[in-house]
């Protein structure tokens, strides 16, 4: 008898779990690339295009065995690739939804062109846009601005650019004194933001300008002619949208001295990201940028020379 009842049970014990149901699979897919904050009476709602890879032969200004270590220190591998986020930011000031850059659209390769979804998905459409604010003229910020069937893909929205990125990157004369394997940028800039400006809905800004309010223009020029930050700021409270002030949050936090291949003046991109930085440790203002990890918000503290990001930690938005 206690042979049968061992038998059994092992029987028993097969059949169950031999029952279980099989795991789903892994599902391979993150979560809607969005993420919203508050600032004073402004809503504040980063949106991620995707991501892309370049290599560190583009950092200029320092040693090869210098990079390792940064990015080692910030568990990112050992330099050899850098992944580099494109982050845009729509903030609703209660009387305008104002989208700062767009995305890169069909202009670059997979892994990047998001933005749309994700506006979808954070609740707003494109015809909800009424103001884009373009923080430089490179083709990751500004290639969204049209649709794969060559359309205004913002068709409510009037498009504002700096005057200085405006009269360098618009101009056909400009564009006929670079090398040729530098005029397609030019030729895209003037189809897409010629979208804009045949319906109107094309204006540029001085720098120091109150485009909306609560909404200014910084100047932080050198990474292109007119590279711009937009600062909005509502009941005592402030956030920044650096643009391309930085691309290499693993290096240029610790080592702002550190330049680019893709900044046009290499030394004034330099001399803007120091000026601005030390700004916005001053005044702990909260930062979005275009490069750095999604959602890109946070503070900069400063240490000595160097600076340290301080992710904005999630929080649930107070209910309404």
């Amino acid at each position: 008898m206690r042979a049968l009842r061992w038998i059994v049970s092992a029987v028993v014990c097969e059949c169950l779990i031999g029952s279980a149901p099989a795991l789903p699979p892994q599902m391979h897919a993150q979560a809607p690339g969005y993420y919203r904050t508050e600032v004073g009476a402004f809503e504040v709602t980063a949106l991620f295009d995707g991501f892309f890879v370049t290599k560190p032969d583009g950092l200029k200004g320092i040693k090869a065995a210098d990079i390792p270590p940064l990015f080692g220190r910030a568990f990112t591998g050992d330099g050899t690739a850098m992944v580099l986020s494109v982050n845009a930011f729509l903030v609703h000031t209660g009387d305008h939804l104002v989208l700062v850059d767009t995305g890169t659209a069909q202009c670059f390769g997979p892994g990047l062109g998001k933005l749309p979804a994700n506006l979808l998905a954070a609740g707003y459409k494109p015809e909800d846009v009424d103001t884009v604010l373009i923080t430089h003229a490179h083709g990751d910020h500004y290639c969204g601005l049209m649709t794969a069937d060559g359309n205004r893909a913002y068709p409510n929205a009037t498009v504002w650019l700096a005057e200085e990125d405006a009269a360098y990157w618009l101009s056909e004369a400009v564009a006929a004194a670079q090398p040729k394997d530098r005029q397609p940028a030019f030729v895209n800039a003037r189809k897409v933001f010629g979208l804009y400006q045949a319906g109107g809905a094309f204006h540029t800004f001085k720098s120091g300008e109150a485009i909306l309010p609560g909404i200014t223009a910084l100047a932080a020029h050198g990474h292109t002619p007119g590279h711009t930050a937009f600062l909005f700021q509502s009941q005592g409270h402030s956030f920044l949208a650096v643009g391309d002030i930085l691309h290499v949050h693993e290096v240029q936090f610790a080592r702002p001295d550190v330049a680019m291949s893709f900044d046009s003046d290499p030394k004034a991109a330099v001399a803007a990201r120091k000026a601005l930085f030390a700004k916005i440790a001053a005044n702990k203002w909260e930062i979005g940028a275009a490069h750095v990890p999604f959602p890109g918000i946070g503070h900069l503290r400063k240490d000595g020379a160097a600076y340290e990001f301080v992710p904005l930690a999630y929080a649930p938005l107070p209910e309404r």
